[in-house]
Parts: C-alpha cells; structure tokens; sequence
C-alpha cells in the first residue's frame, strides 16, 4: 500500500467509527414529564437530526401525550415508529403530531424512525 491508500484507509475507519458512535453510543439526554392538571403527562419532542430529548420517562398507568415537532425536511426523519405499542405515524415537516399511549407495564420501549437510524426511548417507571 502507498501513502495515499493509507490515509484514505484511516480517514474511512475514523469516519466509520464516528457515525457507530453518534448513532449508538453517544450520550442520552433524559426529559422529565410535564403533567397537566388532568393527569396526562405530555412531553414535547424536536425532530432534527435525531430526537431531543431522546430519552423520557413517565409513569406507569397514567395517559402519555408525545408531542413530536419535525424541524426538517430528511426524508429519514419522515416517520415514526414505536413498535411496542403498535404505533406507525407520519411525522409532516415543519408540524407537530400527537402520540398517545397509555402504558402499563414498566420498562424501556424504543421508538425509531422509519429508517431506525434515528432512535429514542420511552422509559416507563
């Protein structure tokens, strides 16, 4: 191998690794629930490039209002899966769509887009 095959070599494994790690190995943010008067806990959520925050825990037995704003046209980010709870939705750019789910086990549900390279999780406790 000569010099310039050598550095493409290295410059495609870092970029390689770069991608695994902001895909699946790069820090969570975790959201706090905000319940209305009501009892339904509802959680705003951006769709840019990923999901903020990716991360959110709510309670038990108690209705959950997901409310995603997509704020880009990437075709990746153009739906939404959750497959725990049966949910396939169409998330329109540049508009927020509502989510319902009412869980009642606890545990760690995913949810992805369509693609699954964007990821998230619904944290029930």
């Amino acid at each position: 191998m000569d010099t310039p095959a050598i550095i493409v070599t290295i410059a495609g494994l870092g970029l390689a690794g770069f991608v695994l790690w902001y895909f699946f190995f790069s820090a969570r943010q975790a959201a706090s629930t905000v319940s209305s008067s009501s009892g339904v806990q509802e959680v705003d959520i951006t769709v840019k490039g990923g999901y903020t925050p990716d991360v959110i825990e709510v309670e038990r037995g108690k209705p959950v209002q997901l409310h995603f704003y997509r704020d880009e046209e990437n075709s990746c980010s153009e739906e939404l899966l959750m497959p725990d709870f049966s949910i396939r939705r169409e998330l329109p750019a540049f508009q927020t769509t509502l989510v319902e789910v009412l869980p009642q086990q606890a545990g760690r549900f995913e949810f992805t887009c369509g693609m699954g390279m964007l990821r998230g999780a619904l944290v029930v406790k």
